[in-house]
Formats: C-alpha cells, structure tokens, sequence
C-alpha cells in the first residue's frame, strides 16, 4: 500500500495543485482513464470545502491530502482542522460543514458534499476534535477485472 501525501495552506490557489496531484496518483495507481475527471472534481470539491472552512475559522494550520493506493481501489483523504460539534462548548453544533455563527457558508457547504457524493460511490464525512475528514475511494482497474 503505497501513500502520497500532501499539506497546503489553506489558500484557494492550491486547490488546483492538489486536483493535479491526485489525477497523477490515480492514473499510476490504475484507476479507469474516464474517472479520472471524476476524481479531479471531487477532491477539487473537498479541498476547497477544507480551505474555506479553515479561511472562515481563523485556521492558519495546512489541509491535509493522503492518496492511497490500495490492492483494488485508490483512496483519497482530505482533512481540516476545524473542530467537529461538540468539542467546543462555544461551538454552535451547525450541520457537517461546521460553519460558525460568523459565517453563513452552511448551505454552501451542504452542495460541496452533495456534488462530491454525486461524483464518488464510496464516501465517508467524519468530524472530531482535531479535525473533519472526507474520505473518497475509487476500484482500480484491477479490480473492475476481477469481478
């Protein structure tokens, strides 16, 4: 299982950077020339998602990628260091977003995850207090073979 993993800060001009990235890993790892658009677009998604939720926060620590390959799919992890709700007493407790009573990103937010979703069979939202995760996998086509 080999994993390339990224750390930006979170500035919108990175984003493309790591859409790039990631379309280079997938291709080696194996995963199908047709989803590659697809992996483009939604880690694309994720990592702005990532990066406004830290700009809206005050976050100044980097956003997280890790690309794996596994033995039939390609995983992608993109990570924020925004607290989930309920770490914070102060936190409002606001949808999967986390945006705080400061901001009115939610529903911005809520259509990030919708297009994501849209554009990756296996996905999983997770939020604590060290961060939220979104993790996004893709079979390669090795995998396709198999079955």
């Amino acid at each position: 299982m080999a994993t390339v993993e990224l750390r930006f800060s979170a500035q919108p001009e990175h984003v493309r950077t790591a859409r790039l990235v990631a379309a280079a890993v997938a291709r080696r790892a194996g995963v199908d020339e047709a989803v590659l658009d697809e992996v483009r677009l939604a880690v694309g998604e994720a990592c702005s998602r990532a990066v406004g939720l830290h700009r809206s926060h005050g976050i100044t620590e980097p956003v997280s990628v890790a690309l794996t390959e596994e033995e039939k799919a390609f995983s992608i992890e993109v990570g924020d260091s925004v607290p989930g709700p309920g770490a914070d007493p102060a936190d409002s407790g606001t949808g999967p977003g986390r945006p705080g009573p400061e901001t009115d990103g939610e529903g911005e937010d809520e259509m990030g995850l919708a297009v994501i979703s849209g554009l990756v069979d296996d996905m999983e939202v997770r939020s604590g207090a060290g961060g939220g995760v979104i993790r996004m996998s893709w079979p390669t086509a090795d995998a396709m073979l198999q079955t």
